[in-house]
């Protein structure tokens, strides 16, 4: 597994209340309604996966959940992690990420059409590039895009950027200094 030898601060810091998280109306992967404002009162952490990659996703995500399970438990985040593939958006694919991702039990997915989950890229500016291939018949989709994992503030307010590769141990600690002035 790769590994980071040195500390991996934010790649961007705001004070409390400067900057409004971008809200999104999607459902997760039972098909109920999720938003950011309806986590509201807790700290979340979004960010933006593809279920079916298995280059930087997984680890992105191991990273999350690792950091949040050092936590305790009523100070947990919510992982919310918006899809960048819709097309491999299915409940065999979130049970099989969950199980070799190991997936904290706080991480939900948001997904939805295309151009609902492209609404919620743009509005935090996140490339996703398809490129579509027909291999023997079928159609493959290949998606690159930005990995970045936003931490939101109970009140809804962005406080840290971390931009893929970044490791536990300062998202753990910049979650925890979030807890700290709350």
């Amino acid at each position: 597994m790769f590994r980071l030898s040195g500390p991996t601060p934010p790649s961007a810091i705001w004070p409390a209340g400067t900057r409004p998280a971008p809200d999104f109306r999607l459902v997760n992967q039972y098909g109920a309604p999720i938003s950011l404002r309806s986590l509201r009162g807790q700290t979340a952490i979004v960010t933006f996966i593809d279920p079916v990659c298995r280059n930087l996703c997984p680890l992105e995500a191991r990273v999350l959940s690792t950091a949040v399970r050092t936590l305790p438990p009523e100070s947990r985040p919510a992982i919310v992690s918006a899809s960048v593939n819709p097309w491999a958006d299915t409940r065999t694919n979130f049970r099989a990420d969950a199980r070799h991702w190991q997936l904290d039990s706080n991480w939900r997915w948001a997904i939805g059409a295309r151009t609902k989950l492209a609404a919620a890229w743009r509005k935090y500016q996140i490339a996703v590039q398809v490129v579509q291939k027909r291999v023997a018949g079928v159609t493959v989709r290949e998606i690159a895009h930005s990995e970045v994992a936003y931490i939101v503030d109970r009140l809804g307010y962005e406080r840290a950027l971390f931009i893929y590769p970044f490791n536990a141990v300062d998202t753990e600690h910049a979650l925890r200094k979030l807890d700290s002035s709350s």
